[in-house]
């Protein structure tokens, strides 16, 4: 998570909301990419950092399926990208602060009662209150 954060404060350094993370392998314990947020920069309100930690890591391992990774990230995600992380099938799924506005981990788990759906197992708050601590400054220093 610790890796997620650095990513995250790389975010919040170039005014985007500091969300973070990392993929990994869980063989190797290796990152396969890393990325944050890049909404204002890309100016594209779908490049959340999950969403390009996909897209990368599907075209550096040439595969669209994403087995025998696990991904940290230091925002609960948001349904889609709940959606895609299982879309993908990303084995396990840690993220740091809960979002109880626009997270989408409650919702997506009613979604995983579904039978032919690939079911990431999911971790939540871990290092919660570091994660929350840097999108609260973001959010202070915008008001």
């Amino acid at each position: 998570m610790n890796e997620a954060i650095t990513e995250a404060n790389n975010a919040y350094n170039n005014n985007e909301v500091p969300v973070g993370g990392v993929l990994v392998d869980i063989k190797t314990n290796q990152i396969i990419s890393r990325s944050h947020n890049q909404v204002n920069k890309e100016k594209n309100a779908m490049y959340h950092c999950e969403i390009d930690l996909i897209m990368h890591s599907c075209k550096t391992l040439s595969r669209k399926y994403l087995h025998d990774t696990v991904i940290f990230v230091t925002l609960e995600p948001c349904l889609m990208c709940a959606s895609a992380i299982s879309e993908v099938h990303i084995d396990k799924l840690y993220f740091g602060a809960y979002d109880n506005k626009n997270g989408g981990i409650e919702k997506f788990k009613f979604q995983t009662k579904r039978e032919h759906i690939f079911k990431t197992e999911i971790y939540g708050g871990i290092m919660e209150n570091d994660c929350k601590a840097l999108l609260e400054k973001f959010f202070k220093r915008l008001r």
